[in-house]
C-alpha cells in the first residue's frame, strides 16, 4: 500500500510538472536577436555577444511577470529543437553546461573566451523556470570564426 501511494504521488507530481512545461505564453510578434554579430563574422577572443528582445521584457530567473524571461546562449551545439532531446527541448528546462549558458540575472551581454576556429551561437529566451515560452522564442544559429 505504501509503495502504491508513493507511485501515485510521484505520478501526480510528474503530471503537474509536465503540464506546466512550456506553458508560459509569448506575445505574438516577440523576437529575440543578436545585436552585434552576424553569420560568418570573423572576430577575436574574447567575443562580446549582445542580446536583444523585441515585444517582451527581461527579468531574472524566478521572477514571475507576464511577458518576461531571460536569455540563454546555445554554444557549439545543434540547433534548438535538434539536440539530444530533440523537439522535447521546446517544453523542458534548459540545462546548464558549457553548451547552454544561462543569464538568469537578466544580463543582456556576455564576453566569451573562445578558442580559434569556428563556433556556433544561438540565443533561446526562456521563462522564470528556464523553460522556453509558447511559442518558443529563439534566434537563427550563426557561425563565427575566431582568429
Amino acid at each position: 500500500m505504501k509503495r502504491l501511494l508513493t507511485l501515485t504521488a510521484a505520478t501526480i507530481f510528474c503530471t503537474l510538472v509536465s503540464a506546466n512545461a512550456g506553458d508560459t505564453p509569448a506575445p505574438e510578434g516577440a523576437m529575440q536577436y543578436i545585436v552585434n554579430l552576424k553569420d560568418g563574422d570573423t572576430v577575436t577572443s574574447p567575443v562580446t555577444v549582445i542580446f536583444g528582445i523585441k515585444g517582451m521584457g527581461v527579468a531574472p530567473a524566478g521572477v514571475e511577470k507576464e511577458h518576461t524571461g531571460h536569455h540563454h546562449i546555445f554554444l557549439n551545439r545543434p540547433l534548438f529543437g535538434e539536440g539530444e532531446e530533440g523537439k522535447d527541448e521546446y517544453d523542458a528546462n534548459i540545462p546548464a553546461d558549457e553548451n547552454h549558458i544561462h543569464f538568469g540575472g537578466g544580463q543582456t551581454e556576455k564576453k566569451l573566451e573562445l578558442t580559434p576556429g569556428k563556433h556556433t551561437i544561438q540565443l533561446v529566451f526562456a521563462d522564470k523556470d528556464h523553460i522556453p515560452h509558447n511559442p518558443p522564442i529563439f534566434t537563427e544559429q550563426i557561425t563565427i570564426n575566431v582568429k
